[in-house]
């Protein structure tokens, strides 16, 4: 029981007429089976059509579409009785979204095939993105003279050609294609960009595409993967990116296109307003040190503070009190600690202690622990009163 397939005849059909020829049950969902449809069932990277099937009873959302043995099953919500006549409708802003997507995969990868002697070697459809693998080393400025050569090939506007050459013909044409393919083949032709062997739905002139971005090119197995965007999703993509650039520019007093700058500019100051924070840090630990110099065992309360500069005071402390310092830093019922034994004495059995008493985390070693209670300040201070700190 074959299916016409009419998204091979018009990619553009948004709505047709058909007639039921089987429906099954399958878990909470009905496989429905036309004589004819203009859904593309998931293959080759794409992902299938949603939509529905009208009816004068209603309509059936359709919410999935494979081909098996040369039928196109529907998964639909609601079963249909065969012989039933429907007008299937395409989710077309889905549709086209895919065939923008998959037409501008097929641009880059033959640019990028033909320039840097490659295969695509992998394809996704994505929700959001798109991802190509291919099969050999590219660089981020090879990448990018690829994507200029794209978006040329897009703004040529050619028109796609799409055929299914007789096995002679087929026999002398050089095309890519991932496998080795049997009975008829269908091509797809970009003029000047690419031929490839493909089942997907297409744009009929490549200005439809609109515009490819590449987002990534990382290293991948053998090769390196590619993270694109096409048409109506670049697009988006990149008006939030301005978006955020120049809201990021009207707080920085700068345009978008000198964000870059000025957050180097930025950068410089926060390292060296950090610089200042650290050497000042210094000197008031190095006087909090000096006021508990000889006193054995202290116990010192913080306001909250980062926990390299908590176990800097914890340093500075230990090295003069001769006992144990024990700093906390924080508020309320939330404290982190740091505790530092004079001479490294070991101290895991106090900080296990501390632990189960005070709800903590943390552990060290060499005379020396960091982590975290969740206890009061009285608390704390009780648990320390035993050991005279």
């Amino acid at each position: 029981m074959e299916t016409q397939k009419l998204y091979y005849q018009d990619s553009y059909l948004r709505e047709f007429p058909a007639t039921v020829l089987s429906c099954e049950a399958a878990g909470d969902a009905w496989k429905i089976v036309l004589d004819q449809t203009a859904f593309y069932p998931e293959g080759g990277g794409q992902p299938a059509d949603r939509g529905l099937l009208r009816t004068p009873a209603g309509e059936v959302p359709v919410t999935d579409v494979h081909e098996k043995a040369g039928a196109v099953v529907h998964t639909c919500s609601a079963p249909l009785e065969s012989g039933t006549a429907v007008t299937g409708v395409v989710d077309w802003a889905r549709r086209f979204d895919h065939m923008q997507q998959h037409s501008g995969e097929h641009i880059l990868s033959g640019l990028l095939c033909r320039l840097y002697r490659c295969d695509n070697v992998g394809f996704h459809l994505g929700a959001e993105t798109v991802t190509i693998d291919y099969n050999t080393d590219i660089s981020w400025e090879q990448a990018l003279e690829a994507e200029r050569l794209a978006n040329e090939a897009v703004w040529g506007d050619r028109a796609v050609e799409i055929s299914f050459p007789s096995p002679d013909a087929l026999a002398a044409l050089e095309y890519r294609s991932k496998k080795e393919l049997t009975g008829a083949v269908r091509i797809v032709e970009f003029p000047e960009a690419d031929r490839c062997a493909c089942c997907g739905t297409h744009v009929a002139r490549a200005g439809q595409v609109g515009l490819i971005k590449i987002l990534s090119c990382q290293k991948f197995r053998e090769g390196v993967r590619m993270e694109i965007l096409c048409g109506s999703r670049a697009l988006a993509y990149l008006a939030g990116i301005y978006d955020q650039a120049r809201t990021a520019g009207q707080r920085l007093s700068v345009k978008p296109q000198e964000l870059l700058s000025a957050v180097e500019r930025l950068e410089e100051e926060v390292t060296a307003a950090k610089q200042r924070m650290a050497d000042l840090e210094q000197t008031a630990f190095a006087a909090l040190a000096r006021e508990q110099a000889g006193r054995g065992d202290v116990l010192l309360f913080q306001p909250p503070m980062r926990p390299d500069s908590l176990r800097r005071l914890a340093d500075a402390v230990g090295k003069t009190c001769g006992g144990l310092a024990a700093v906390f830093s924080g508020e309320a019922a939330k404290w982190n600690y740091a505790l530092v034994q004079s001479g490294g004495a070991d101290i895991s059995p106090l900080v296990k202690a501390l632990n189960q008493t005070l709800q903590g985390r943390g552990g060290g070693r060499n005379g020396f622990a960091q982590g975290s209670v969740q206890a009061a300040r009285e608390e704390i201070a009780s648990f320390f009163a035993g050991r005279g700190a």
